[in-house]
């Protein structure tokens, strides 16, 4: 009696861990078996367990719980041969499984422990084992989800493909719009950033020397110089003179300076950007582009069609007839 409290403790304590997994596996044959565990038919545990696992057929988590129910109902009846053997299939198959001490008896759990220090070398192999397949395995759902990324990829690439067309244009370009200023060559290649270049700095030359121009012109003044004139019957004669005053040499020289110099820059900058067209320049360019493709015309509706060919015909006729008096017309309509 003493023996059998401990054991249909262990049957009991055994339900709660195992019942998730039965669940899942959704085996009837593994569920009778623990039920048959439950009530202390350990015999009959061992006996239909070893029949089913040799029959195959299971997927891992039955077999695992199999081998768990016949390795302890085996040690329940004191059969350690049948229960070490039982318990080794269920640690090759699950090298880190262990046995809850809170629900497990003492005794089952020391001996489980002991057959995992005997089988440390082989379960660290089994372990390197495992964690290499599944390595595999995680890169071959990995592979095989960029296969599948890439087919879905290509598959809609095909289909933009499909509703889009390519259109070709070919743009016939002035050879003369490369000696104008201000970057039009370069704009008309489509090279925009340099052409912006070519224009501001351009632009600001032209107008420092349109600035310094007329500051330069307006430093002189005018004077009128009267002279001796013997061809005059009054003897006089006035010229008029322009000229700097000595006072404003200083800002001649400024501005005469920055007016050439700005000049100058602007002619360089200009021969510059005309040779840089040239020799990009080029006849004509063909430019591609993507376009949805049409949408293919809709047959016209037969409706209309029917109406006109069902709707009634008009006649008019006009015919002359004679008269006592003459000559009469006559006009018919008929529809």
């Amino acid at each position: 009696m003493s023996r059998r409290l401990p054991l249909l403790l262990t049957a009991l304590m055994l339900l709660a861990p195992a019942a998730t997994r039965a669940q899942d596996a959704g085996d009837p044959e593994v569920a009778a078996l623990r039920a048959s565990f439950e009530y202390g038919k350990y015999a009959e545990v061992m006996d239909r367990a070893g029949s089913r696992i040799d029959r195959g057929g299971l997927d891992e988590d039955d077999l695992a719980e199999l081998h768990k129910l016949a390795g302890l109902a085996a040690f329940n009846l004191g059969r350690t041969d049948d229960a070490r053997r039982h318990l080794r299939a269920l640690l090759r198959l699950d090298p880190d499984f262990s046995l809850d001490p809170f629900v497990v008896p003492p005794p089952a759990v020391a001996f489980f422990d002991t057959l995992k220090e005997d089988m440390d070398t082989e379960l660290d192999f089994l372990r390197q084992e495992r964690r290499l397949r599944q390595e595999r395995e995680k890169a071959e759902a990995e592979r095989r989800e960029r296969e599948r990324l890439e087919a879905e990829v290509q598959r809609r690439r095909a289909e933009e493909l499909a509703s889009q067309v390519t259109v070709r244009t070919v743009e016939k370009r002035s050879f003369l719009v490369n000696f104008v200023p201000f970057g039009a060559g370069q704009f008309q290649q489509g090279r925009n950033s340099l052409g912006i270049v070519f224009a501001a700095t351009e632009g600001v030359l032209a107008v420092t020397s349109i600035i310094s121009f007329f500051a330069y012109e307006g430093l002189f003044e005018e004077r009128t110089i009267d002279l001796d004139n013997v061809l005059d019957p009054d003897g006089r004669a006035s010229v008029t003179v322009r000229y700097i005053p000595t006072s404003r040499a200083q800002q001649r020289d400024a501005w005469q300076l920055l007016k050439l110099s700005s000049a100058a820059g602007f002619y360089a900058i200009y021969a510059v950007g005309v040779v840089d067209a040239l020799f990009h320049h080029e006849d004509q360019v063909v430019r591609s582009t993507v376009e949805p493709r049409a949408a293919p015309p809709t047959a016209p509706s037969s409706r209309p069609t029917s109406a006109r060919a069902t709707a009634p015909k008009t006649y008019t006729r006009v015919g002359l007839y004679p008269t006592p008096g003459g000559l009469g017309a006559g006009l018919t309509l008929s529809f």
